[in-house]
């Protein structure tokens, strides 16, 4: 049980194992907060969470000590993103940029409306609304919502000062609290959410077909929460010897592609055995722990995640060697994750290396990129002065690395000759032209070698049934896996 962040990519990963090998593996999404608490309790045999058991919980309870052994291991990585919902004249909105500065006093309930002038500064293509923010956030213990305060308690700390919190407070009027990921994003996509914003994962976004805002980076420029991106931006991240997670490197990248809201969720496994949890369990749980940090990791950019590195995948192996009843650690030589390759160093990812840089009218001034977001890909028409169409669609810039910055001045170049639409409040053109949207930039996604080595061809995978994160059932039946080709179905 535990996160809700974490869940998109833990549902897939249980549909796949149970399609290809057998394996039934049930998961519940209570927050992160219920995940640690019913691990203590022993009423299941992992959790889910993005922050470590809390020594000082901010409720008053007591300190969260399982009294059995246990191990953090990383499982996927993201970026918390700004989902939101908003139309200027009857257009939605779906190229919203935020300053970390501004997302902080919307959330502090500093800033209360659409067309506050430190909201309109930063999208100068925009005129923004004259529309209340309602600020939507997590009712329920939150992993996410930890994460989120504790960026903005670090970056910001004069305007939000309440720290790092699991608990979001109700602020005012205006907030409203709402249960779970699946929770504050239904509320954000609703018609009575427009002028909505909600912190939750990229996925939850993707999958309701609703924009997110790029966030202004150290390098000055507004970038969304890609697979890339993020994948960039935790190349910078420090790595405890717990293997929990340290992002003030993350916050502050001066890299122009990194995404500063990146991290990642870990699963919480037992090293020891315990009332409920069996060597027979172990071997069970290690070899669902395999597939997820190898195979499973190929799914992960599609679900809205970015796929783990090859430093954590190490990590992670260490980790499920410790599990008791393993079925052993991974070997790399057969582990199909998208980051890396054999022979790779292990601070080499290799997402973060095709990573095209930002267009130029993601950067911080007078143009502002035109093209969608998260799962709202279309460009939202221009009625302000700064809009340039296309760019950064989807968040990867133009087609291609060091090339992005020259394809995006193109663009503004044809932009700028004549033909850039110009929209009034209404939504009605009163200048140029309308064109069609530009076409979606090129990612270049690392391509597996002929003959792949997926844990799928190599593992022999057992069949289990791990449910609310306990696996009830004993000894295991071994069969055969399936073919890489069916795994990746």
């Amino acid at each position: 049980s535990g996160s809700t962040w974490s869940q998109n990519a833990l549902d897939q990963w249980r549909t796949n194992v149970a399609s290809n090998y057998g394996m039934t593996v049930n998961y519940n999404g209570t927050g992160s907060s219920a995940g640690r608490n019913d691990f203590i309790n022993q009423t299941v045999d992992f959790a889910v969470s993005e922050i470590p058991f809390q020594s000082n919980p901010e409720d008053g309870s007591p300190p969260e000590n399982p009294t059995a052994g246990y191990a953090y291991m990383p499982i996927v990585a993201g970026g918390t993103s700004l989902m939101y919902n908003l139309k200027i004249g009857g257009k939605r909105v779906t190229n919203l940029r935020l300053s970390g500065e501004v997302i902080a006093k919307i959330f502090s309930g500093q800033i209360s409306n659409w067309n506050d002038p430190a909201v309109q500064a930063d999208n100068p293509a925009l005129t923004m609304p004259d529309r209340p923010i309602t600020p939507v956030y997590r009712s329920d213990g939150s992993g996410t919502s930890a994460q989120f305060t504790l960026w903005m308690s670090k970056q910001f700390p004069n305007i939000w000062t309440r720290g790092m919190l699991s608990q979001f407070p109700q602020i005012n009027s205006a907030f409203k609290g709402q249960n779970g990921s699946l929770g504050v994003a239904g509320y954000v996509s609703q018609n009575y959410g427009e002028g909505a914003i909600t912190y939750v994962e990229y996925s939850y976004a993707k999958t309701s077909g609703f924009p997110v805002a790029k966030v202004l980076n150290k390098a000055g420029y507004f970038v969304e929460p890609t697979y890339q991106s993020v994948a960039v931006a935790l190349m910078s991240a420090t790595i405890n010897p717990d293997l929990t997670q340290n992002l003030e490197g993350v916050y502050n990248s001066g890299d122009a592609r990194s995404y500063p809201m990146s991290s990642y969720s870990y699963m919480i496994v037992p090293t020891q055995t315990n009332k409920i949890f069996t060597a027979e369990k172990g071997k069970t749980l290690s070899i669902f722990a395999s597939y997820m940090i190898c195979e499973g990791q190929q799914s992960a950019k599609d679900l809205g995640y970015s796929p783990l590195p090859m430093n954590l995948v190490q990590a992670g192996s260490d980790v499920i060697a410790k599990i008791p009843g393993t079925a052993g650690a991974v070997d790399f030589n057969k582990c199909n994750n998208p980051t890396f390759k054999p022979g790779d160093s292990p601070s080499n990812n290799q997402l973060a290396q095709s990573a095209p840089n930002p267009a130029d009218c993601d950067k911080q001034g007078p143009t502002q990129c035109l093209g969608g977001t998260g799962g709202a890909q279309e460009e939202t028409p221009a009625t302000g002065s700064g809009g340039v169409p296309g760019g950064s669609t989807g968040g990867t810039g133009a087609a291609g690395g060091d090339t992005a910055g020259g394809a995006a001045a193109a663009a503004a170049g044809a932009a700028a000759s004549g033909g850039e639409p110009v929209y009034d409040a209404n939504g009605n053109l009163v200048s140029g032209s309308a064109i069609g949207t530009a076409a979606a930039a090129v990612s270049l996604p690392f391509t597996l070698a002929e003959g792949g080595w997926g844990t799928p061809q190599y593992i022999m995978l057992a069949a289990g049934v791990l449910v609310v994160a306990a696996i009830l059932v004993p000894p295991l039946v071994s069969r055969r896996s399936r073919r890489g080709s069916d795994a990746r179905g």
